[in-house]
């Protein structure tokens, strides 16, 4: 059967970028940044995503590009003959649906706090009440599953549908809602009153502010939001490849979705810097900011309800956009692997979907007390072996695969990745993805193991 592919380079790299652009960039970002002194820690971010974060996704779309096929017979189509590099396309896949196992949930939490802004439930809710609504909201087994089995519904609906007609065509109006929303939402923060103060606390480098959290610390961070952000190592992107054309080479590719991707991180906190300075609000709030913070902004700004409405709904577009991709891989897996049809995958993919997402929805109310990895709750505990295993692991495989000769081979891979019109992967590269790259990705690793003090 011939394979599908994407209608256009627009449909493809919306609909990549959707994959990476997610909660991280709009939730995670903002408090990171705030945490790291603010400018200093973006440069190095940036330093970052080009010299790390975009390698190793030019790899995963190499992989599937080269092999028309998902990450298990991707392997298996590029690997040495009697090698078992297709072992990790299998782990790949429990990767994905291990990470659909909690992001619905906190899909489902950003879908529920736009419908509840929408229809007003913030109207008569003082700052000390917010909170509140939170806690309620978890708290609520009903509430948890219910917005949870929405969001399972929507991704394995539109991933039906098919690739042309369903996620491309959707995802690309998701994404161009997206960033109409967040210009929007950014022009409106940068026309409030300490916006300027936000601003520079979040754009203007500081030697001083760094000096204060560590230079080293802005550092370390800086490299883990750049690798986290883009979700390489489960081939999320891989499956990507394999719908792309030969038109264009896959290193510019891999820059233009980087790209998208950290606009959306950057316009972020161009929305939330200058309305926590506004509102006098802490800007290293940490996880709580976009669930209890800026609601306390939304409820005191003129218009507020229209604001928050907008900025869930924007929300609930970046957390959706992650799960039809992340979908599309594990329902893709079922077509390669076993002969389903899409149809087929997709009704069996969401039984064991809905299934696996349940603890997850259940972690804060039914079975709270449920304390797994370390004491962590259910959530943190399935984020920490998706974060801090299976995405750096999965990085570093699929760097050792494209480099070097017990793999594909890095001339097989350059071969592949040049292919096209766009920036070309040049010879002396090879050197820095042979030696270098590796380090850097078993840096990440190394640090997700130790302990946070």
């Amino acid at each position: 059967m011939k394979r599908e592919g994407f209608k256009s380079r627009l449909g493809f790299l919306l609909v990549s970028a959707g994959c990476a652009i997610g909660i991280g960039n709009v939730w995670k970002f903002p408090y990171i940044t705030g945490q790291n002194g603010g400018g200093l820690f973006v440069l190095f971010y940036l330093l970052f995503l080009v010299i790390m974060g975009a390698p190793v996704l030019t790899m995963e779309l190499a992989v599937g590009r080269g092999s028309r096929q998902s990450a298990v017979q991707g392997y298996k189509t590029l690997e040495p003959k009697g090698s078992k590099w297709h072992l990790h396309g299998w782990v790949c896949i429990v990767g994905c649906l291990m990470l659909m196992m909690f992001y619905t949930t906190v899909s489902g939490w950003m879908l529920n706090y736009a419908v509840k802004f929408t229809t007003g439930v913030f109207d008569n809710v003082t700052s000390e009440g917010v909170g509140g609504v939170f806690d309620s909201m978890l708290q609520s087994p009903a509430q948890s599953l219910g917005y949870m089995a929405i969001t399972v519904i929507i991704g394995v609906v539109v991933c039906s549908i098919g690739l042309q007609n369903g996620i491309e065509k959707v995802s690309k109006v998701m994404m161009l809602c997206l960033l109409g929303l967040m210009v929007m939402l950014a022009v409106n923060s940068m026309t409030l009153e300490k916006a300027g103060e936000g601003i520079a606390f979040y754009l203007l480098p500081s030697i001083e502010r760094a000096k204060n959290v560590g230079i080293g610390n802005v550092i370390t961070a800086a490299m883990n939001q750049s690798f986290f952000t883009l979700s390489l190592g489960v081939a999320s992107m891989e499956i990507f490849g394999s719908y792309m054309s030969k038109d264009f080479t896959l290193g510019g590719e891999a820059l233009r979705i980087s790209a998208l991707d950290t606009f959306v991180a950057i316009v972020s906190g161009l929305i939330i810097f200058p309305a926590c300075f506004s509102y006098n609000v802490e800007p290293t709030a940490g996880p709580s900011l976009i669930f209890v913070t800026l609601p306390q902004v939304f409820i005191h700004m003129p218009l507020g309800r229209l604001w928050g409405s907008l900025f869930f709904i924007f929300m609930t577009f970046a957390s959706l956009s992650t799960v039809i991709a992340v979908f599309e891989n594990i329902i893709a897996a079922g077509m390669d692997n076993f002969g389903w049809s899409r149809v087929k995958s997709s009704v069996i993919s969401f039984i064991v979907l809905l299934t696996t997402s349940v603890p997850c929805a259940l972690g804060y109310n039914l079975w709270s007390s449920v304390h797994l990895i370390g004491g962590r709750d259910i959530l943190d505990s399935e984020d920490f072996i998706v974060s801090n295993l299976l995405l750096p692991i999965g990085a570093l495989v699929f760097t050792i695969f494209c480099v070097t000769k017990f793999g594909w081979g890095f001339d097989n891979f350059q071969k592949e990745a040049n292919t096209g019109k766009g920036f070309k992967i040049p010879n002396w590269m090879k050197y820095y993805f042979r030696y270098v790259l590796p380090v850097l990705v078993l840096i990440i690793f190394i640090q997700g193991l130790i302990p946070q003090s």
